[in-house]
Parts: structure tokens; C-alpha cells; sequence
């Protein structure tokens, strides 16, 4: 039997060119590598450099050396301008930048841009402390909401940093990026601009025992779990993004009890029907400022099903619809921004949807968005 003919094999081949004239003839381009840090909350690590005319920061980083892989860069560069030794996880995101983009600075002789953004991974406390920066390089660093890290950054480098740190957090495939924007499908988060919000309760114990009949009761928020034991983010949208959240919100005067906040809450923003509320525990919140300064109360936290998803609506409270996304409860704390205390409230809900329900551990999927149409529940 004949071997297979590839079609190139039809193709009358070009003169030989001399070594010299074939290497010139190909395709240069920059080579840089750069890394997403966080600390636990899930704040950016930017780095201020002393040479950049505009300001501007950047992520850690910085250009591969001749022979050099870009892995082998990043891992260099972190050493030399933090003083740490970081593992890297994953390619977070791949960027190709043109010679003519206008965020290239006047007069820099630059053919082009291959970038690499590797996962750098969450500082400890202990860490962040080490952190140690050349003063002739660097004169100092910051962790950043990406909201406000992206206005630190030139255009483009927030793009990229917006693109590879939500391939993190939503657990999406590498982003293939082309001048700051996808090539390819555009994935949930950036679709709607999500950002993670810094919280300054996010190291609040959660407390398992009732609440104390001093303590008026002044949120509930819930985490709602589907069938395959994942649960139902919501974003509102804004001007500077989305901020995540959990179903649920204030108490009103006329809910007889916070169960009934969080229906209310779910059918409004979500289009959830939910069953079987389990109260998980409550936050103290000692000031209630954004309650008016109310003064201590009680935020509570629990776990309910999702029996139905209803068509995308608008939200009365605020007049526009919320996106709305699934992802498993650990993916849900990061992007909630509740660090260390959050993946464990996160666990205690996937434990007892587990126990309850028995709903299965949720696979770590990539974060989606749920229809506009709504969805069917088996």
C-alpha cells in the first residue's frame, strides 16, 4: 500500500538559501516573560520601575535572554527583583504585540512582542515580608484590586494582566491575546469585566453558633448550589466592572426573617428559585457603616439548593440585570476576594450541600456563564 502523500510534497521547493540570508529572512520578535502574583485576597503584585519615563508599573518580569526559555526567565526575574523563589503553575496567558501599537513608546526601535504570564501563585504573610527589590531597578511594589492595578499599568499591560489573571481565577485555558485583545472565544470574566473586590472583613471569623438576640441581622447572603455541586455567582455590572457576590443582600423591614431576604434576594438578582436554607454562620460586622452606622450587627451566611434558573431579568434595586456565573465554591471564594477564611466558609458550604443534599464535589471546571434564557435542573 502507497504511503500517504502530504499536499506540500507538490510544492516546487524554493532555491536553497545561503544560512546567513534564511536567518535574516525570518520572523524576530522581543521575547518577555511576566508572572501573576497575589496575596491572599487576591490583590495584584505590581512593581514600580526606576527607568520608564511615563510611570507606568509593570507585573514581575522581565525579557529573555538569548538561548534562554521564557519559564526559565520569569523564574529568574522574580529571584532578582523579589527575592523569592516561586514555582510556577500554569501559562496563564500568551500575548503577541505589534511593532506599530500605539502604547509603544516614540522612538523604541521594538520589532514586536511574544509574551509569556505564567501563574506566580498567593504569597504567604511570611512572603510578602521577604519581598526584597533591586533600589537601582525597582523602587517599590504594591498589591493592587485589578481595578485599580490596571491604572497603574499602560493600556495594553492591563489588558493582558485583566486577561491572564482571569485565566486563573475562572480555571479557562491559556488566553491567546493579539494587542491586548482575545483571539480566540472571549471567556465569561472578561466578557463581563469581572474584577475581584479587596473586602475588609475578609478576615472575619465566621461564627457557628446562633446569633445573639443583640445582634440585629442585617445581610444574608447564600451559597446556591446547583445539581453538580457547583453555585451561582452574581456581578453587578459598573463603570469600572463587575463586582462578584453571592445571592442575597440587605434585610428589609418587611422580610420576616433573613431565609426570606435570601429568597427575595435570589429571585431578584438571579432568577433563583432556591430550597432548604441551612444557615452556616455569621460575620460580626461592628460598625454597620455601610448600613448608615447602625452599629454592630450580624451578617449571615448559609447554603440553600437551587431547584429553578429563570430567564435573565432585571434587577429592581438597581435597574439593569446581573451576570450571572457558575463555578465550583473554591473558585467562588477567590473571586470573591474572601481569602483564607473564604475557602473555608467555601468548604463548610460544599460539605454540607454534600451532607444535606448529597450533591456531588464539584469539578474544577472552568467558571461559565449561565444563559440568558435560564437553564433546566435535573
Amino acid at each position: 500500500m502507497p504511503s500517504p502523500v502530504s499536499p506540500s510534497d507538490h510544492v516546487t521547493p524554493r532555491a536553497a538559501l545561503p544560512a546567513a540570508q534564511y536567518a535574516a529572512s525570518r520572523h524576530a520578535a522581543w521575547l518577555g516573560a511576566a508572572a501573576i502574583i497575589t496575596d491572599e485576597v487576591g490583590r495584584v503584585l505590581l512593581v514600580r520601575p526606576t527607568y520608564r519615563k511615563d510611570d507606568s508599573w509593570l507585573l514581575p518580569g522581565g525579557v529573555v535572554e538569548p538561548g534562554e526559555h521564557p519559564h526559565v526567565t520569569c523564574r529568574r526575574e522574580i529571584s532578582e527583583e523579589l527575592g523569592l523563589d516561586l514555582p510556577l503553575s500554569a501559562v496563564l496567558a500568551v500575548h503577541s504585540f505589534s511593532p506599530h501599537h500605539p502604547d509603544l513608546q516614540p522612538g523604541t526601535p521594538c520589532p514586536g512582542e511574544i509574551r509569556f504570564v505564567f501563574d506566580g501563585g498567593t504569597l504567604t504573610p511570611d512572603q510578602v515580608e521577604a519581598i526584597r527589590l533591586p533600589p537601582d531597578e525597582l523602587s517599590e511594589y504594591a498589591f493592587l484590586q485589578s481595578r485599580d492595578a490596571v491604572q497603574r499599568l499602560r493600556p495594553v499591560d492591563g489588558q493582558i494582566m485583566l486577561a491572564a489573571y482571569r485565566a486563573r481565577l475562572g480555571n479557562t485555558a491559556t488566553a491567546h491575546l493579539a494587542d491586548g485583545r482575545h483571539i480566540l472565544d472571549i471567556p465569561a470574566l472578561d466578557r463581563h469585566d469581572v474584577h475581584v473586590r479587596y473586602r475588609p472583613m475578609w478576615n472575619s471569623p465566621l461564627h457557628h453558633g446562633p446569633v445573639p438576640e443583640r445582634l440585629p441581622v442585617q445581610q444574608a447572603w447564600a451559597w446556591c448550589f446547583v445539581p453538580d455541586g457547583r453555585v451561582v455567582v452574581v456581578a453587578d455590572p459598573g463603570p469600572r466592572g463587575a463586582l462578584p457576590m453571592l445571592p442575597g443582600g440587605t434585610v428589609e423591614t418587611t422580610d420576616a426573617t433573613p431565609e426570606d431576604t435570601l429568597h427575595r434576594e435570589a429571585a431578584e438578582e438571579a432568577q433563583l428559585t432556591l430550597a432548604d436554607p441551612v444557615r452556616l454562620g455569621w460575620v460580626l460586622d461592628e460598625t454597620g457603616k455601610v448600613y448608615g452606622g447602625v452599629g454592630p450587627n450580624a451578617r449571615l451566611r448559609l447554603a440553600a439548593r437551587v431547584t429553578t434558573i429563570g430567564p435573565a431579568a432585571v434587577d429592581p434595586a438597581t435597574g439593569h440585570p446581573f451576570a450571572r456565573l457558575l463555578a465550583a465554591p473554591a473558585h467562588a471564594a477567590a473571586l470573591l476576594g474572601w481569602g483564607p477564611p473564604g475557602t473555608r466558609q467555601a468548604q463548610l458550604a460544599a460539605d454540607t450541600a454534600r451532607e444535606r443534599w448529597r450533591l456531588p464535589t464539584a469539578r474544577p471546571a472552568a467558571i461559565e456563564e449561565i444563559p440568558a434564557e435560564g437553564m433546566r435542573l435535573t
